[in-house]
């Protein structure tokens, strides 16, 4: 386990086992974050081991730099969302990678930082932006769409059975500015009747909008299948359904020598298997880092090797 500045990387021994980490390495850490997992992989691909970071938060690029300091040359950090790791790697001069991580957590230091919106248990303004000054802020999209589009919103990437009632409720209530103010109000809306806090799923949905995460994972996907050397691997973890769900069809369609539909008679789609599985199934923390790190219970970690 790594820890830095008070962030402990979830299932960061499993991660850095699933990269089969080797002396002299080349490595892509799409999303390093404060720089937990990268400098496991840069003490593991010692001596000779490089690795170049990817965060599209240029405050944690910030906060990297400074942990990955004692590495030296070995790492190379750069402000770009993961969704551009073909372009950096061939502008770094980087090129073929013997591994690549993609970690789609939030780490603690943007989930304590009252000011990023984040977090539903502080108040600041409802913004989310993994880059400040990029995109739109969440209160945009609380403030300005129609109760029909907040619904789909919060229904299609929060899963929130609520939908409806908490888009009713919201553009009843707006303009909404902060992150309490839209905590409280659903909370009032739906009341406490689950484990989860009942804005999890709301603020979860507007994340994943304002930051186009999911088609930025779509869109990353093929791009670390053609950026691995053979035999190097892509392990990948995730927090909630709909990411995991994205991560495991294209492994499994990757992993395939077809991938007709299956009513088909014969083959038609002429795909080749591009890589391997080493294991069908997500890893999961252990209770030992769930009790640890309560945050990492939803964690999935998958593995897909290189052909």
């Amino acid at each position: 386990m790594d820890d830095l500045a008070g962030h402990v990387s979830v299932l960061y021994d499993e991660a850095l086992s699933g990269l089969r980490i080797r002396p002299g390495g080349r490595y892509l850490d799409a999303t390093t974050g404060l720089g937990g997992h990268a400098a496991g992989i840069l003490r593991a691909s010692y001596p000779g081991g490089l690795l170049l970071g990817l965060d599209a938060d240029p405050e944690a690029i910030h906060y990297a730099g400074q942990a990955l300091r004692p590495f030296g040359d070995r790492v190379a950090l750069r402000v770009a969302n993961f969704r551009d790791m073909a372009y950096c790697s061939r502008e770094s001069g980087f090129g073929q990678v013997d591994g690549i991580l993609v970690d789609l957590g939030l780490s603690s230091r943007q989930l304590a930082d009252a000011s990023r919106g984040f977090s539903f248990s502080q108040d600041g303004p409802l913004d989310m932006r993994f880059n400040p000054q990029h995109g739109q802020p969440a209160s945009d999209l609380v403030n300005q769409l129609s109760e029909a589009e907040l619904a789909d919103l919060f229904w299609r990437y929060g899963e929130e059975r609520h939908a409806r009632r908490i888009a009713r409720a919201i553009v009843s209530a707006r303009p909404l500015a902060t992150t309490t103010e839209l905590a409280e109000l659903i909370v009032r809306v739906v009341g406490h009747r689950e484990k989860i806090h009942p804005a999890t799923r709301t603020f979860q949905a507007l994340r994943i909008a304002v930051n186009d995460e999911l088609l930025a994972l779509s869109e990353s996907l093929p791009q670390a299948r053609d950026l691995l050397r053979p035999g190097g691997r892509l392990v990948v973890i995730s927090f909630h359904s709909l990411e995991d769900r994205v991560v495991k069809r294209f492994l499994q369609q990757e992993a395939s020598n077809c991938i007709c539909p299956p009513d088909l008679p014969i083959c038609t789609c002429k795909h080749t298997a591009t890589m391997h599985l080493p294991g069908r199934r997500a890893i999961r923390p252990k209770a030992e880092e769930i009790a640890r790190n309560p945050r990492s219970r939803s964690a999935r970690l998958r593995i897909g090797e290189r052909l």
